[in-house]
């Protein structure tokens, strides 16, 4: 999962050049706005079901009782979907007035990719739920790459920003049927009864503030600076953002794999677990997270330089640093709120994050009218360190985590050693900058286990962890492994 995050998250550099160069930063701009609010609505119309589907059923193996809830579930997922996709047909044209300078394909293809999108995000946590992770990595890889190559053959072919979001539809339909007929093989096809909807609907209601929180601050950033400073502006914040944002790369394993595992701890009563699983959680995201901050912020200018226009990264490079430092907090955030979401206090998040938003917002307008695009990211900033602090407080009265301060102290200084260095030999090319990065990572873990940050015990633990991935990716699997795992997940 770790190695296709990694993966996933790069394909939007890799198609930074191809779309900033060929629309250039205003036509980059209507592709951000696209895509914001392609991954916002569906996660607001969806009505925190999928993520429900994680917390209820990761501990089922009832095939009866998992067709009910899955079909209810995708139900009512293509009502919400089906409903917002309606309106956006119907109201096409002022959308495309509002967010797309008047493009009325572009919002059309928006109102379809609309319900495809929500159900995709249920089959996908359908495969989180019941531990099927290589399927999921593969179905997030796939959509990733296939999103690269469309759009840019469609770009490249001078179809420009209305072949960018065909390609983007065109996507999403592969993806989900290829995902749906894997689902039918698995457990057939069931009409919903409706039950248990009142319960499903109680707990995933107030997730949506917090599921759809790093995307709805980021939309808001975006049309606000549309909004003050022009689409060219929201092509600058936009690839700062989109730098400053990899450090969300060392979340998404944590995120994706860490509810299913401890909502069957939790189950079974085992809390020494699922503190010991939060700690080493905590310790290892930030023992990559904090360097990378730093490594990110010397580097964002010659990376911007390579992978966008002179004008982009003139302007971006600046808020790379403030958006990376808040991109941290998030994913301490992140980590953390698994114990509120295991207790079912869902609504302690949502409020947090409703309340964050509406800060965000006031905030937003207030230092993005003084400072511009520099405003807009320390508001992001300060957003995110407010929420992590007041999860924190409120999931501490359930199970309370270690942070390990010395331990991050020693981080802090092996990180600004190693920055020395990047900045002594300044990379400018893309191989030196590579290369100066994997050399960094190495001096980084050297100093820090010579001040003791990690124990032998942990080196002994990652040696182990990479022991088993290695054999879990490259073992052979035999012919019928996976036709006999089906029949006997049928028979449960």
């Amino acid at each position: 999962m770790g190695i296709t995050t990694i993966l996933v998250n790069l394909s939007p550099l890799i198609l930074l050049p191809i779309l900033s160069k060929s629309l250039g930063a205003e036509g980059y701009g209507l592709w951000n706005q696209f895509t914001v609010t392609l991954t916002l609505i569906p996660a607001i119309a969806a009505l925190g079901l999928p993520y429900t589907l994680v917390r209820f059923l990761s501990a089922s193996r009832n095939l009866n009782e998992i067709k009910e809830a899955f079909y209810t579930i995708a139900a009512m997922i293509m009502l919400g979907c089906g409903s917002i996709a309606i309106l956006f047909l119907i109201f096409a044209g002022p959308v495309a007035d509002i967010l797309f300078r008047g493009n009325i394909l572009v919002a059309l293809v928006l109102a379809v990719t609309l319900f495809i999108s929500g159900l995709i995000l249920l089959f996908f946590d359908y495969f989180r739920t019941f531990d099927q992770m290589r399927t999921y990595s593969l179905f997030s890889f796939a959509q990733a790459y296939l999103t690269v190559i469309i759009v840019a053959g469609f770009v490249w072919q001078g179809y420009e920003i209305s072949g960018a979001v065909l390609g983007m539809m065109i996507t999403q339909i592969i993806i989900f049927m290829a995902m749906y007929l894997l689902i039918i093989r698995q457990i057939g096809f069931h009409v919903p009864g409706f039950h248990n909807v009142k319960e499903y609907l109680n707990f995933g209601l107030p997730t949506i503030p917090s599921n759809i929180s790093f995307w709805i601050l980021d939309i808001t950033d975006r049309y606000l600076v549309g909004i003050f400073l022009g689409l060219s502006f929201v092509g600058y914040y936009s690839a700062g953002y989109l730098l400053g944002n990899l450090i969300s790369i060392l979340l998404s394993p944590f995120y994706t794999i860490l509810l299913p595992i401890l909502s069957q701890y939790h189950a079974e009563n085992e809390i020494i677990k699922i503190k010991s699983l939060l700690n080493h959680s905590i310790k290892f995201y930030l023992v990559v997270a904090i360097p990378s901050v730093f490594i990110i912020t010397i580097l964002a200018q010659p990376i911007l330089n390579i992978l966008s226009t002179p004008s982009i990264a003139e302007n971006a490079y600046i808020i790379t640093p403030i958006l990376a430092l808040g991109g941290l907090f998030f994913g301490v955030y992140g980590i953390i709120s698994q114990v509120i979401v295991l207790e079912r206090k869902t609504r302690i998040t949502g409020n947090i994050w409703l309340l964050s938003i509406f800060i965000n917002l006031i905030m937003d307008i207030t230092f993005g009218y003084y400072w511009g695009i520099m405003g807009i990211a320390i508001t992001t900033f300060m957003v995110y360190l407010f929420a992590m602090l007041l999860t924190i407080y409120y999931s501490f009265k359930f199970i309370r985590c270690s942070f390990y301060f010395g331990f991050i102290t020693k981080t802090i200084i092996s990180s600004l050693v190693i920055s020395l260095v990047i900045i002594l030999i300044s990379p400018t090319e893309p191989w030196n900058i590579i290369l100066t990065v994997i050399g960094a990572f190495i001096l980084y873990i050297l100093i820090l286990w010579l001040l003791k940050g990690i124990s032998r015990s942990e080196i002994i633990l990652f040696k182990d962890v990479f022991h088993d991935i290695f054999l879990m990716i490259f073992k052979p699997l035999p012919r019928q492994t996976l036709k006999r795992k089906l029949k006997r997940f049928r028979k449960k």
